[in-house]
């Protein structure tokens, strides 16, 4: 009896580089993270991280180089990769018109689920904006706009998560709220991709770490 094939990482970065004009982002950069792991990316604003997270959620094409997600290539399979990941950016990409309930069932139903509005109240209360569910985003803070985001990507049940900077905006509260998803994330399979400058928060949630400066690995 032949024994299982393994299964492919979570993530392969091989040999991958990234320019911007005259800017290389990312040099010759590979990395290979195994599924069960989480990791932690760290590194000095500009250090290539942002870059990094774009390219794993095909948001970006490398220059050179080839990036893997669960044995998919994010170029050539872009589509599929795109099933399995969700990306919490900078930018939140939320509905400024509409009511925080509105963002999730409007997904919702782009995701053929049924009963969209049960699904949008149980997810905002998951993330602590029961109470302003029928407040227009325009009025949201920071801080709001990043729960409803986290939201939006719990609706996506996704098999890897990208996770840009976020505690950024957050209460003290908040960042508690979000290391509890975190963990929970992690507890049910999802592979958890996390940038950070809260190292301590980071290192507590993520097995693996790998470290850019200059856009190249200096630590892993």
């Amino acid at each position: 009896m032949e024994a299982p094939a393994a299964a492919p990482p979570a993530l392969a970065i091989h040999d991958v580089s990234k320019r911007y004009g005259r800017h290389w982002a990312l040099a010759r950069l590979s990395y290979t993270l195994p599924q069960g792991r989480s990791l932690l990316l760290t590194g000095h604003n500009g250090s290539g991280k942002t870059t990094l997270l774009r390219l794993v959620g095909t948001a970006l094409s490398p220059t050179h180089g080839r990036v893997e997600v669960r044995g998919h290539d994010c170029v050539t399979h872009l589509e599929t990769v795109r099933r399995e990941v969700a990306l919490l950016s900078h930018a939140s990409f939320l509905y400024e018109d509409l009511t925080a309930q509105q963002n999730l069932v409007v997904l919702a139903r782009l995701l053929g689920m049924d009963s969209p509005k049960d699904v949008a109240d149980e997810l905002l209360t998951k993330v602590g904006l029961t109470k302003r569910s029928d407040s227009p985003v325009r009025q949201f803070s920071a801080g709001m706009r990043k729960r409803l985001a986290i939201a939006r990507l719990l609706m996506k049940s996704p098999a890897v998560a990208l996770l840009d900077e976020p505690f950024g905006e957050l209460d003290p509260a908040g960042i508690l709220a979000m290391e509890k998803i975190i963990g929970e994330l992690k507890s049910s399979g999802v592979t958890v991709i996390l940038a950070t400058h809260l190292i301590e928060q980071g290192l507590a949630l993520c097995e693996e770490r790998l470290h850019l400066q200059e856009g190249r690995a200096v630590a892993a």
